[in-house]
């Protein structure tokens, strides 16, 4: 049996039929695992002492609103756990930075996925930059005179925060959209941190592919088909699942990023692809495994506790 202790966002809020946070808990404890969970909120770096207010899974199951029963909240030392699963979602700003370098004290006692090193040195719209060869001409950069000259040579392309998440203030900037200085004036004055253009790839209204790798493999693909007028394909904003096939270019664009994955201990990611081009590297909370099983593919979250059962002998 393994002591696991997941950094979630409130379990009592998830989706159990979309949650990818869940179905990894859920799975765990089917399995005779103790596992417990904290927020982020509550992690304390007490002089050497990794500390949480951790509350243990009594009993979980997938009925929505009655899906978890929690044990009260118990100061805990996170060395007394086996693995530490990192599950909180973004944005990735300060505090997550943080929380990755207190979390870093533990290794390698305590099995952390993904390791928090590496999570800090790879925030996901930079990472994916170190494979300029697979990725759409890309600027990052709070230089608006570049962001001009970028556009004028794309014509139409994508702006969004290098540190967003799930779509949010993601903006396609087409030839005839007057609205381009209106919105450097605004990501100015909103953003302290650069924003990053990308020249939009047409393929996406055909959808967005996750796929989700292990250990440097992929195990499961999805494909996420924006809503009619929409250009982001993120389910939470309309986005529709469906079943999809990895091509031979999904599998060259693993093949190519899954040793770098694997050697830096970014256990579990999930990379977007749009047509041919790889446009992000998710390693903080990848989400997509329910849909993946849903589709008649791989029970992701059982192949990670194989993984982690055989690394911890559990």
């Amino acid at each position: 049996m393994l002591k696991i202790a997941i950094q979630m966002d409130p379990i009592e809020a998830v989706d159990v039929n979309a949650d990818t946070s869940f179905d990894m808990a859920l799975e765990a404890h089917s399995r005779g695992h103790a596992v417990s969970v904290y927020q982020p909120g509550s992690l304390q770096l007490n002089g050497a002492d990794v500390l949480a207010r951790v509350r243990a899974i009594d009993e979980i199951r997938r009925i929505q609103g009655e899906h978890v029963r929690l044990g009260a909240p118990a100061l805990a030392d996170l060395r007394a756990f086996d693995v530490v699963l990192i599950r909180q979602d973004p944005p990735f700003d300060m505090a997550y930075i943080t929380t990755a370098q207190i979390l870093e004290r533990l290794t390698p006692d305590v099995l952390v996925l993904n390791n928090p090193r590496a999570i800090r040195d790879a925030p996901e719209k930079l990472f994916v930059t170190e494979f300029q060869d697979l990725t759409p001409p890309t600027l990052i950069t709070s230089d608006l005179e570049a962001i001009r000259a970028f556009r004028a040579e794309h014509a139409d392309i994508i702006m969004k925060p290098l540190y967003g998440n799930g779509g949010a203030g993601v903006f396609r900037m087409a030839p005839s959209d007057g609205n381009f200085n209106a919105l450097l004036e605004l990501f100015s004055e909103t953003f302290r941190e650069p924003v990053i253009a990308q020249k939009f790839i047409p393929a996406v209204t055909k959808g967005d592919k996750r796929i989700i790798l292990l250990d440097g493999e992929a195990v499961g693909a999805i494909n996420r088909v924006p809503a009619a007028g929409e250009t982001r394909s993120n389910m939470h904003v309309g986005g529709r699942a469906e079943a999809v096939e990895m091509s031979e270019r999904d599998q060259e664009i693993c093949d190519r990023i899954g040793p770098v994955l694997a050697e830096r201990g970014l256990v579990f990611a999930g990379i977007d692809v749009i047509g041919d081009y790889l446009t992000e590297i998710n390693v903080t909370s990848p989400t997509g495994v329910q849909e993946v099983r849903r589709f008649g593919g791989a029970d992701i979250s059982a192949l990670l506790w194989d993984w982690a059962e055989g690394q911890r002998g559990g």
